[in-house]
């Protein structure tokens, strides 16, 4: 079945597909690639790469749903495990099985049977910690969820919004996958009384606010513990000049939520055999070599390279909370919803 609705996907965007010289990558803000990558898939493709970047992964999302019928280019990368669900019943993608996906990591497939989405990336959401702060205050930084509605940690957190932003809904869905359906609405109550701050993005949070980051201590940022990933200690050692031996972030380990991201060839797409190339080669190992240290992000591809500094400054976390896509399917909408007249109202 899915072969048959391939070969109709792919016959019907022929028009467009043959002729167009330019396949259009529509992501959020944190893609990023190196030039000889990219120009190596040029070369190869005789494709020409336009990159869109729309925002946060949510609102990435959201706008692609909306402009589904005329979409702003081929390929959409960046839907991940909290919003596939949204995607694939607003029917954003066509069935496309990208060439090397044999080689993809099982844990990491989902939607074998249609093939709508490839994944490319994964990572872990997580609670990082400004160390200097910590030790100026002769304070053990948290460890888990449990730790940060405790008195000590008051005033202490950022998060984003749950309801647009990926980072912010991947926090919430870690707090619902460890104390249920009946007890997540409970702890919330007990971090937004615990002086929890809320913002729109990770950019916003993690530049601004955060005193730990590199950007967010020339923002003059005055919150010491932020939800972001675990890869971004390694991105604070790999940035800084010079690069000191140690991270200056830390991450709670007992808070991480595992990511996974994907890209898809949008149903409309007007160079579905650009979007097609695109795809396969986001998940040659040449790319997933590449990527890690672009985006921060681990690759999902068998054999694929994990830089050092990830392994010395920023490894996967042991025992993160995971859910289910049918489960994250179900509840997410309502579950933003009860979340966002809890804490922002």
């Amino acid at each position: 079945m899915a072969g048959t609705l391939a070969a109709c996907g792919s016959s019907d965007g022929g028009q467009g597909s043959g002729d167009s010289k330019t396949v259009t990558l529509v992501s959020h803000d944190s893609w990023a690639a190196s030039k000889d990558v990219i120009a190596a898939f040029e070369k190869q493709s005789g494709y020409k790469v336009q990159v869109l970047k729309d925002g946060d992964a949510g609102q990435a999302v959201n706008k692609a749903i909306l402009t589904k019928d005329n979409p702003q280019g081929d390929v959409l990368f960046g839907v991940d495990n909290t919003l596939l669900s949204r995607a694939l019943d607003n029917g954003l993608f066509q069935p496309y099985e990208a060439k090397g996906s044999d080689q993809i990591l099982p844990q990491y497939r989902v939607d074998q049977d249609k093939h709508r989405v490839t994944p490319i990336d994964t990572g872990d959401i997580c609670v990082n910690y400004d160390k200097k702060y910590f030790a100026d205050h002769q304070l053990e930084p948290p460890r888990s969820f449990d730790d940060l509605v405790k008195p000590q940690y008051k005033n202490l957190l950022v998060t984003e919004n749950a309801s647009a932003s990926s980072p912010g809904l991947g926090f919430l869905l870690g707090t619902a996958a460890k104390y249920g359906d009946d007890g997540w609405e409970g702890y919330w109550k007990k971090l937004k009384a615990n002086g929890v701050k809320v913002v729109d993005g990770w950019e916003q949070a993690y530049n601004e606010e955060f005193s730990g980051s590199s950007s967010g201590k020339k923002a003059k940022g005055d919150r010491p513990l932020v939800v972001s990933y675990a890869s971004s200690p390694p991105a604070e050692v790999l940035y800084a000049d010079p690069k000191p031996t140690a991270a200056p972030t830390g991450v709670a380990e007992g808070t991480c939520f595992r990511q996974v991201e994907y890209a898809g060839l949008l149903s409309n797409a007007k160079n579905t055999k650009g979007g097609k190339a695109l795809l396969d080669f986001l998940v040659s190992k040449r790319f997933q070599d590449d990527m890690p240290l672009n985006m921060f992000v681990y690759p999902v591809r068998e054999g694929a390279q994990v830089p050092p500094e990830f392994v010395k400054f920023g490894p996967q976390a042991k025992d993160p909370e995971t859910m289910a896509p049918a489960k994250i399917a179900d509840h997410r909408d309502q579950w933003v919803k009860s979340w966002t007249s809890l804490v922002l109202k």
